[in-house]
């Protein structure tokens, strides 16, 4: 068992914080420019979609399954065979689901949008009430945060938990507070730490009784199917299936996309939601819009087929994923573990590995690994308004460098770990 830092007396601290900051020089004299900051994925992973290029072209069949020629106006709400693709990725009929254009974000932005200036089904506009709120689970994705911040709704930190967002407070708050009209949530490997709700957890969901009539759970599956492991994948509860038994059909929007299956910039993203939610948003869109990229759409449901050629796809997203993330961690437990200075999850899935440093180390430790030429997202980036009450909570994103940059990288960013948490217990010796 590795002696913790705390442990250690000031003059061995001093004598490792030696060494370690001769390590750091010898880094930063290397030049590096390396980048952990977003959850891109890497050109590899894109190129595994480069067939899809060519299932169209000149000679094509451009005639959809409801007779509608794909390069046409028309078909509002997407094509059937590009419905029943993402009907069935996002575990719902297809009935219950609108396509949308490439982004996901962009129709949680609509939808916030049309609530702000129109309401929700009926119900008074948000922009003409004197307070909205929103929960969001903490530590949590940074551009839903951004969403609700940009409409001047006031977002309440909920802490996260092993099993999702801890569910006392949020029936609590929900159940008391008109005022609070939403909740972000990422359910299944949530950005950053990688957790998939309990059952528990999405029955509870499914129970809420909200004090506001307008009150919606935006439920973002961003990453249904983006297991790590074929052999350890976490399995999340249909959410709206489970509404709809508990009597609250209408209170949940469903988000999902291809972004990380096909392609970030030219994916299709899709909401699954109530019959009553899609007439309304429906309703929207024909004054918005008379019909997202329908080649687009066309083109891949051409190339997946169906959904076991989508799961099929994954697996060779993962096998390119994998070895990334076993790299973080390896280095992580070899460099850190035991040593009483940071903790973190291994996920199961997604994009991210979520760390907690000692409390008000965060921000340093990101600037210490810029001093050395790794540029990691922003601390407190995963808290409304950029501010981590801890200021302990490090996002890291493991897709978009190589595996042998990625080692270097975690290299850079243990030292820097274990230089600002030197300091820091130092200070308080």
């Amino acid at each position: 068992m590795a002696t913790t830092y705390e442990e250690l007396s000031k003059e061995e601290l001093l004598e490792i914080k030696s060494e370690l900051e001769a390590e750091f020089e010898k880094v930063k004299a290397q030049g590096l420019k390396l980048d952990m900051s977003r959850g891109k994925p890497s050109t590899e992973q894109l190129n595994l979609s480069m067939g899809m290029m060519d299932v169209l072209n000149s000679d094509s069949d451009l005639v959809c399954e409801e007779g509608v020629d794909c390069r046409n106006y028309g078909v509002l709400d997407g094509i059937r065979e590009a419905k029943q693709l993402l009907a069935d990725m996002m575990e719902v009929p297809k009935e219950n689901i609108v396509i949308f254009g490439n982004s996901s974000l962009n129709i949680m932005y609509d939808t916030i949008a049309r609530s702000m200036t129109h309401g929700v089904m009926g119900s008074t506009p948000w922009c003409k009430l004197d307070k909205v709120k929103f929960l969001c689970p903490v530590p949590g994705y940074d551009r839903h945060f951004s969403i609700t911040e940009y409409f001047g709704i006031e977002m309440i930190n909920v802490p996260m938990t092993p099993t999702g967002p801890d569910m006392d407070i949020v029936e609590k708050l929900v159940s008391s507070d008109p005022a609070i009209k939403g909740i972000w949530c990422v359910p299944k490997y949530s950005n950053p730490q990688g957790i998939t709700y309990s059952d528990e957890t999405v029955h509870r969901f499914a129970k809420l009784n909200p004090a506001a009539e307008d009150f919606r759970i935006f439920w973002d599956n961003a990453y249904g199917i983006h297991h790590l492991y074929e052999d350890k994948q976490d399995y999340l509860i249909e959410i709206l299936m489970e509404c709809k038994k508990e009597g609250h059909p209408d209170m949940v929007y469903k988000f999902s996309s291809t972004s990380k299956i096909s392609f970030p910039g030219s994916g299709i993203a899709a909401i699954a939601a109530s019959t009553e939610n899609l007439k309304a948003i429906r309703e929207q869109m024909k004054i918005q819009t008379i019909g997202h990229d329908k080649v687009n759409q066309l083109r891949h449901a051409r190339y997946f087929k169906d959904i076991h050629g989508m799961v099929q796809h994954m697996k060779k997203h993962a096998d390119i994923m994998r070895p990334k993330f076993d790299a973080v961690l390896e280095t992580l437990e070899r460099e850190i573990g035991g040593l009483g200075i940071g903790s973190w999850l291994a996920p199961r899935g997604g994009y991210f590995i979520s760390f907690d440093a000692l409390p008000g180390c965060a921000k340093k430790i990101v600037a210490k690994a810029k001093e050395a030429g790794l540029v990691m997202t922003d601390a407190g980036a995963t808290f409304p308004y950029g501010k981590d009450p801890q200021d302990s909570n490090i996002r890291i994103a493991p897709s978009y460098p190589t595996t042998e940059e990625l080692k270097v990288a975690t290299e850079i960013f243990v030292l820097s770990v274990k230089l600002v948490s030197i300091e820091k217990i130092l200070a308080s010796k």
